[in-house]
């Protein structure tokens, strides 16, 4: 058994970033950009208005002009306008040439075709957005390594772009075990409980940006586990599996992947919750088996699944804690462990609830994190800096 840091050095060094692909801008929400993206066109561009008025050739002795065009926005009409001529225009419609400023259209006089202004509101320039003021050809827009968030996005269209290079984003494969397990929405039958593993993974992995999943329910029956496993080391590049990992008597995960030719990076790590843990390659694809107790799902999905997967898609920093906070009361642990406690924490300090045992969910109705207890110490006392991982 290998404690929680040989746990981590072991998966820091065996994973590896995923390959590149190029995807639809679309569909990149949360992807990590798998290299520089720069600008292939100045942005705006053409000059263009700021604002609804009318576009002047600006000359300080000139405050009346005669107005001979209308531009609307995408309208791709050339118009030269000659001294003392005006244009009404619209926001984003193209400068004329011979023009240079924009007079917004609630400080404009008009008379008949002609309007008229006061000097002391305006000046040569104002209302325009120059070609290229935002961003010009070959001006660096995003760096490699950037997780992208809709802002970004947005950015990336104006510039005509509808596609980017993305670390790929791995398909998943989540397999819940156990005879007694029924979907929720279903009448329970003497002995069974309802599957709250399942949803909580396809959530978990929608939190990292995960979209493409498949969930299976496999009954305790080593023949029928071995054909679902089999079937999904086919098919995806990831799988978890939940229950079954343990050392019982229908307990058949470990003897599936060694029979799938699944090489062992460790099993069983000095935690609690979450000991039977059993983390694997087979070729490039990556198979997390964590024990079935719902905390122990989740905290051995943050600990550990969740920093890999970040690293393939691209993400730096993944085995960082979230913060570090004093512990509001003193709290007694198992000498030898690394505990990690369901808790509250309100930016002073963490506290510690109760409901610790790894089959109860109903402490996460409070906790927004877990917290992480030295291995080493028995007693943890109040006013001693914990990490936090955010829920």
């Amino acid at each position: 058994m290998i404690s929680v840091n040989e746990a981590r050095k072991i998966l820091s060094a065996n994973v590896e970033r995923a390959e590149a692909v190029t995807i639809n801008l679309q569909d990149s929400l949360g992807a990590v950009l798998a290299e520089n993206v720069y600008a292939p066109v100045d942005v705006p561009f053409f000059n263009n208005s700021a604002m609804d008025g009318y576009a002047v050739d600006f000359v300080e002795h000139i405050k009346n002009w005669e107005v001979v065009k209308t531009i609307q926005a995408g309208d791709s009409t050339e118009t030269i306008l000659k001294q003392g001529q005006a244009a009404r225009i619209f926001t984003g419609a193209k400068i004329p040439n011979g023009a240079n400023t924009v007079i917004p259209q609630e400080m404009i006089t008009v008379e008949n075709q002609s309007i008229s202004y006061d000097l002391d509101k305006i000046k040569k320039g104002d209302h325009v957005r120059l070609k290229g003021s935002q961003c010009q050809q070959g001006d660096l827009l995003l760096a490699k390594g950037i997780k992208l968030n809709a802002p970004m996005i947005g950015l990336l269209a104006s510039v005509g772009l509808a596609e980017v290079s993305i670390y790929k984003i791995p398909s998943v494969t989540y397999i819940v075990t156990g005879n007694e397990l029924k979907e929720a929405g279903t009448k329970l039958e003497a002995g069974e409980i309802y599957n709250s593993n399942g949803p909580m993974l396809k959530a978990l992995l929608s939190e990292v940006g995960i979209h493409n999943t498949s969930a299976l329910i496999a009954a305790d029956d080593q023949h029928k586990l071995q054909q679902v496993i089999n079937k999904a080391l086919s098919e995806v590049d990831i799988l978890i599996l939940s229950g079954g990992i343990s050392v019982g008597d229908y307990d058949f995960v470990k003897v599936c992947m060694e029979n799938a030719g699944v090489q062992e990076l460790f099993y069983k790590v000095k935690q609690r919750p979450g000991k039977p843990i059993f983390v694997g390659k087979k070729e490039r694809k990556w198979i997390f088996a964590l024990p079935g107790n719902p905390s122990s799902v989740l905290s051995c999905f943050k600990q550990y699944v969740k920093p890999c997967l970040e690293y393939l898609m691209g993400a730096d920093d993944v085995w960082a804690q979230d913060k570090i906070l004093p512990l509001a009361t003193d709290f007694r642990k198992v000498m030898g462990l690394t505990f990690f406690v369901k808790a509250y924490e309100n930016g002073s300090n963490v506290e510690i609830l109760d409901g610790q045992q790894s089959f109860n969910l109903q402490a996460f109705g409070k906790a927004n994190c877990f917290i992480e207890l030295d291995e080493n110490k028995e007693v943890i006392p109040s006013g001693t800096e914990v990490k936090i991982f955010n829920l």
